[in-house]
């Protein structure tokens, strides 16, 4: 890229009044003369945020990244975007994914910047980032947080996925108060995000399997010194990606999204990952459905063993060699030859990755699991869809299993009846909860892994099919089918279900059924009433409003697309 095809000239390369305002305020940071003078401006858009956790450490990380982009020439800015922490935001942070995306969206593109380098890494971070990058398109690359050390409780390896165990221990009463409390320290005692193949190290996966970060991101743990230097070596590669104009829409084909969803399946990958890959597509333009999602994971086993599918860590995982080895596997079946951020095909990248742990990763002659890390269901209780992770799945009998409906209304019917002695259920029914959709909840919060009725914990069941239009946490598990489409809080079928109704999952066939008429459908349908959920103004009215179903990312009607990078009018 020549100078004067800077983007950034278009503020500091300019004469006259306008020039001069945006140059000499910058100045009072202290920047010399030559640093305006057709330097690439590289945007460093940074998730820090004391209330995000997980991001905690990014302070640091961006000074790493700064160095690179000065030792290559360019002029490194950081600025601020909406952070969101997904252990603290309520009522989910999935409800500020799409808001998130638009402050990432619009500060690229008002502001004098070439090159962008996205500081990512609590789950919904890194898609409402990568998403707002991709509706601007200029070239970008991505930095992930990286996972927390493994935690150590009791002399035995713990993570998140630990969090859904210990609980249903304290709630039989076999943990204590005491103990419940000590476990946190032991569980999260470094910097970073979920030690297990969460939703955010699925993100972290995720941008790497598309290409949009350099190789080995995923698996660094945060308090690795090799997580600062590959920020380092990021910082050095936007500058000359910027040189090349190597731009998101290159990097972000139908190939690599293909790439991405049988890398996702092989790994155990979150739930997550689907609706967030689909809200990434829908940016940048490439036609992607949940038929390419069936079509792709079909055939391909589970060949990483971590938690919640298996046993192990993310640091576990980086010291058996990372995500290059499965990658490296999976060539021959992947679309090997496609562009990533470095300038090198996904082939190259992993030609000399090497396994160092066997029972860390598996391969696809002796993979980890013959299940597959993702299903998508068809049927009249999902016209549109719903997901299921069978990998996790406690009880393999489960993936075929016809039982009878129980019903939650909505969250606070389930809080208020699940643990009621008077409860009729038994381990071998349906656990249905309506009403925690995009629109229903709002946001489509992770509570779709239902805890199980204290009576039946009592009696030593520890899995049940559970279903709902919402989403669960990547670190959770069990047999639980997600984001049915059309939700509850637009009629879909979902919302017509009653108590006793009985209910057919088929795995294998990829169906979900309700065994109900469909004349007794269109009856229940006229006694149908929506949601009051008293939401009148601001962001949660408009994310309402206009808000998509899951099968198509849950990103709002009017985000879906880009406006490119253009900005022709100045300010003064």
């Amino acid at each position: 890229m020549e100078e004067n095809k800077l983007r950034s000239r278009g503020w500091f390369g300019k004469s006259g009044k306008d020039g001069f305002i945006y140059r000499a305020w910058m100045k009072n940071q202290g920047y010399p003369a030559d640093e305006f003078e057709g330097r690439p401006v590289i945007g460093i858009c940074n998730t820090f945020s004391e209330l995000t956790p997980c991001n905690g450490h990014f302070r640091e990380l961006a000074e790493s990244v700064k160095r690179g982009v000065w030792e290559a020439g360019g002029f490194p800015l950081e600025f601020p975007v909406m952070s969101l922490g997904e252990t603290l935001m309520k009522p989910t942070a999935m409800l500020y994914r799409n808001l998130a995306s638009m402050d990432v969206e619009e500060s690229i593109r008002a502001n004098p910047i070439d090159g962008v380098v996205l500081l990512c890494g609590c789950d919904k971070t890194t898609p409402s980032l990568v998403m707002g990058a991709a509706s601007v398109d200029i070239p970008t690359i991505v930095v992930s947080g990286g996972p927390m050390l493994t935690g150590r409780y009791r002399g035995k390896t713990v993570g998140t996925s630990d969090v859904w165990r210990f609980s249903e221990l304290y709630r039989k009463g076999e943990m204590s108060q005491e103990e419940f409390t000590t476990s946190e320290a032991c569980m999260c005692r470094s910097a970073g995000h979920c030690a297990v193949m969460g939703t955010a190290s699925t993100m972290a996966c995720m941008v790497e399997s598309l290409g949009l970060t350099l190789p080995e991101n995923a698996a660094i743990p945060a308090a690795d010194s090799r997580r600062k230097v590959l920020a380092h070596l990021s910082g050095r590669r936007i500058v000359q990606m910027v040189h090349e104009d190597l731009r998101l829409s290159q990097i972000l084909t139908k190939e690599a999204f293909e790439n991405a969803i049988m890398i996702n399946a092989a790994i155990g990958g979150s739930t997550n990952f689907v609706i967030h890959l689909l809200a990434i597509a829908g940016r940048i333009g490439v036609d992607l459905t949940l038929d390419d999602f069936n079509e792709i994971c079909a055939k391909v086993p589970l060949l990483l063993n971590l938690q919640p599918s298996g046993g192990y860590f993310m640091e576990d995982f980086y010291y058996a060699g990372g995500l290059p080895v499965v990658i490296k596997e999976l060539i021959g079946r992947l679309h090997d030859g496609v562009i990533t951020a470095n300038g090198k095909t996904m082939g190259e990248n992993c030609a000399t990755a090497e396994c160092f742990d066997p029972e860390v990763i598996g391969t696809l002659a002796e993979p980890i699991k013959d299940l597959t890390g993702l299903a998508v269901l068809r049927g009249n209780l999902c016209e549109n869809g719903a997901v299921i992770k069978p990998s996790a799945s406690l009880n393999p009998d489960l993936m075929q299993h016809r039982g009878r409906a129980v019903v939650f209304e909505d969250i606070d019917d389930y809080k208020a009846r699940l643990d009621d002695p008077e409860l009729d259920v038994d381990e071998n029914s349906i656990l249905v909860l309506k009403n925690v959709g995009p629109k229903g909840y709002p946001g489509m919060p992770e509570v779709g892994n239902m805890s199980l009725p204290k009576k039946l914990l009592a009696k030593g069941v520890i899995d049940m099919v559970r279903i709902s239009d919402g989403r669960m946490s990547g670190t959770g598990f069990g047999t639980v089918v997600l984001h049915i489409s059309p939700e509850a809080a637009v009629c879909g079928t979902l919302a017509l279900v009653r108590d006793g109704d009985f209910i057919e999952l088929d795995v294998a066939n990829r169906r979900l059924n309700l065994e109900v008429s469909p004349e007794e459908l269109e009856t229940r349908k006229c006694d149908w009433k929506p949601l009051d959920l008293g939401y009148k103004r601001g962001y949660v009215n408009l994310h309402i409003n206009h808000v998509l179903q899951a099968h198509e990312g849950a990103d709002l009607d009017f985000l879906v697309g880009g406006s490119g990078d253009k900005v022709t009018r100045d300010s003064h």
